[in-house]
């Protein structure tokens, strides 16, 4: 009994451990969100490098919703010969992926979120529909860089004049803008409906906590 323990979880290590792209990737999608959590914050001024820091904001929140795209990755190894059985695809391959896509856009959920709450308090809450659009669709066009033209956030720095020509070239051809308006609208029906999930999860959640307040302290006054 305990060898076959020990056999299955050397196999289920085997599946794992060779994703370390995976694991590369879950990084980078959680830069944003911790780029977020500084950028916007209530005492965060808005000085010179605040603004750098929101250009690197930016560059890196496609690397958020990216990890959608790694839907492929799954698909080849459900598909790999030999194959892989059904007990290893259902217990160990789908929910590491499953957690993996989950954990990364929810990075480029929180991000957007936190900076609605940074519009709401600075008074440009009219701003909020357009900044979440504009930056969704510039999401779809670093997801279609970097899984087609295979781009990274820092070539930016690294190689601007061949990103800027290759952007502005499948800018105008058909297939990159049809596959662009596909990603953007899968992004943009995504991130609403992950923010209302969010939002009613953290209400009930200040809710609660609210609730437990009050019963330690009846005479505190709510609000």
């Amino acid at each position: 009994m305990l060898e076959r323990v020990i056999a299955v979880g050397q196999y289920v290590w085997e599946i794992l451990h060779p994703d370390f792209g995976l694991a590369w990737n879950l990084f980078l999608a959680l830069i944003p969100f911790v780029l977020s959590a500084l950028l916007f914050r209530r005492s965060r001024r808005r000085d010179g490098v605040w603004w750098w820091v929101a250009v690197i904001f930016v560059l890196f929140l496609p690397n958020a919703a990216y990890v959608l795209t790694d839907v492929i990755h799954l698909i080849a190894e459900i598909r790999a010969e030999p194959p892989l059985p059904v007990w290893a695809i259902t217990l160990v391959l789908i929910p590491q992926y499953s957690l993996f896509i989950l954990v990364g856009f929810q990075a480029h959920v929180l991000s957007l979120i936190n900076l609605g709450y940074y519009l709401q308090r600075i008074q440009w809450n009219r701003w909020l529909l357009p900044a979440e659009l504009l930056l969704n669709l510039l999401c779809a066009i670093g997801i279609y860089l970097g899984r087609f033209r295979r781009f990274n956030s820092w070539d930016v720095a690294t190689q601007p004049e061949q990103l800027f020509y290759t952007t502005l070239d499948d800018l105008t051809g058909k297939l990159p803008l049809l596959a662009i308006g596909v990603t953007f609208v899968v992004i943009t029906a995504l991130y609403y409906l992950f923010k209302v999930l969010d939002l009613a999860v953290l209400e009930a959640w200040q809710r609660r906590r609210s609730n437990q307040t009050r019963l330690r302290d009846p005479h505190r006054p709510s609000g």
